[in-house]
């Protein structure tokens, strides 16, 4: 009995030895384990319309929840106010002009790799949950790719909850998913008996309180934006019951509604808050500027790899680590009004530091003469595009310390003629590394059209604008720079 008792404590001992090793073992594997990315990405969504960001009168819970639980960035950009040059960059790591999704409805040049290449190649699974909106297939190649899922009762498909939670339980490998909604973006939801009260107006729109029309969209598009706060509430209990703390949480939205097209702070400014357990700080923010193509640079580091040459995009994982270190000196912007259904010749760059930000808008009404090809038919268009920005100067120069919605053009102020030709000299070095179409001198106004029959061509009515019978298909291909349509 005693030598059977001895051997049952020896095997005890031996079984203890063995369960603590393998729980170490199994603990040291977790944490080797490459983090899972998630980035979620609503479809035109201003930054003022959230709580985190001050907005009191939107419900945007989640979102909140996550500035709570993780970084708010308070100077996080796109470089276009617009929807498929704003995705490119996320998945590209380069500006549109560089990726060649500069106009909406374009495609990528077909020899950049994208997300799903670089990823890929440091071991990643690349998952595309909801919108698109980015071509060609040949560039994103997407290792699963769930398309939205039409739902009852409102103005939007849903992202795909059942395939994504389904994912989430069977998946073994590091994954790096973009969870793509489609809200905000209208159509909105039909609100009866809208009340201004319950919106928030800021400088740029306060002059449209008494506007019912405006009032009523306004008072939909926060009902658009509670639906979509739903669906992240969903995924977020999902993150929270399937996978572990390493995962990296970043919500944002691809521009601002308020500025679409242009490059003004409200379309180019965007919502971004990260949430990574026990590598961010809760509760933190930053007043760093990142912007949208440092998002692939960024997880390449994470995933052990870094950028690759020609990459516009760095890392800001330092930042998320709790290094408060400048990534960024300068961030750019893009504007391009063509292919679009208010299609019009009207191109516009942006530059932007901490505090100052220079517009060039090429073909102001002040340079349109300038702009003349002496071809009649072309001529038309160029004039057209002036007119139609008629109150938009040929530059714009604001102090966003002192005047963060840019209300005040500073561009005339002579104690500011060195800032501004110090931001001048930046963009068009900026210009030129990125092969832009446009440069400093007047009288270079190129127009654009798609390639093949697709897109919105400046000859031809779209259903919000129409063109004088005497002036359509008149516009030949030695008329236009081509551009790939998808």
């Amino acid at each position: 009995m005693k030598v059977f008792s001895k051997i049952s404590i020896f095997i005890l001992l031996a079984i203890l030895f063995l369960s603590c090793n393998t729980s170490t073992s199994q603990k040291k594997k977790a944490g080797d384990k490459k983090p899972n990315l998630i980035f979620y990405l609503a479809d035109d969504q201003d930054v003022y319309d959230y709580g985190c960001y001050g907005n009191e009168k939107v419900s945007t819970s989640a979102v909140d929840r996550l500035a709570k639980e993780g970084m708010l960035f308070n100077n996080a950009f796109t470089a276009q106010a617009i929807c498929a040059p704003s995705r490119s960059q996320l998945f590209t790591g380069n500006y549109p002009l560089k990726n060649g999704c500069f106009a909406n409805h374009t495609a990528t040049r077909p020899d950049i790799k994208s997300v799903t290449t670089q990823m890929k190649n440091l071991g990643y699974e690349v998952v595309l949950a909801g919108k698109s909106h980015v071509k060609p297939t040949s560039v994103y190649q997407w290792d699963r790719e769930w398309e939205p899922v039409p739902k009852k009762d409102v103005p939007r498909d849903y992202i795909p909850l059942d395939s994504i939670e389904g994912y989430f339980k069977a998946t073994k490998k590091p994954f790096c998913m973009f969870i793509t909604s489609k809200y905000p973006h209208g159509k909105y939801f039909d609100v009866e008996n809208p009340n201004a009260d319950d919106i928030k107006f800021y400088p740029f729109n306060e002059h449209k309180k008494k506007d019912k029309a405006y009032v009523k969209s306004k008072a939909g598009y926060y009902r658009s934006i509670e639906e979509d706060n739903t669906q992240i509430e969903k995924v977020l209990e999902m993150v929270d019951t399937y996978l572990d703390d390493n995962t990296l949480f970043i919500y944002s939205a691809d521009h601002g509604v308020s500025g679409k097209f242009t490059v003004k702070d409200i379309g180019l400014k965007v919502p971004f808050v990260a949430r990574w357990p026990k590598v961010i700080k809760p509760g933190t923010t930053s007043n760093q500027l990142i912007h949208y193509t440092d998002v692939l640079p960024t997880f390449m580091n994470i995933a052990g790899g870094k950028s690759t040459d020609g990459m516009d995009g760095k890392s800001f994982l330092p930042i998320l680590q709790g290094e408060d270190v400048e990534v960024n000196q300068y961030v750019y912007g893009v504007r391009t009004n063509q292919n679009i259904l208010n299609s019009e010749v009207f191109p516009s760059r942006m530059v932007r530091n901490q505090r100052y930000k220079y517009i060039r808008n090429f073909n102001s009404i002040e340079v349109v003469e300038q702009n003349l090809t002496g071809k009649p038919n072309v001529d038309y268009f160029i004039q057209r595009g002036a007119q139609a920005f008629k109150n938009e100067p040929f530059e714009e120069l604001y102090d966003l310390e002192n005047d963060p919605f840019e209300q005040q053009n500073l561009a005339n102020n002579s104690e500011l003629k060195a800032v501004k030709e110090r931001l001048v000299k930046d963009l068009f070095v900026w210009m030129n590394e990125q092969g832009d179409i446009l440069n400093e001198e007047l009288g270079n106004m190129p127009i654009i059209t798609p390639k093949g029959k697709k897109g919105f061509k400046l000859d031809q009515d779209t259903p919000r604008r129409q063109i004088p019978d005497s002036i359509k298909n008149t516009l030949t291909k030695d008329d236009y720079i081509v551009i790939q349509h998808w």
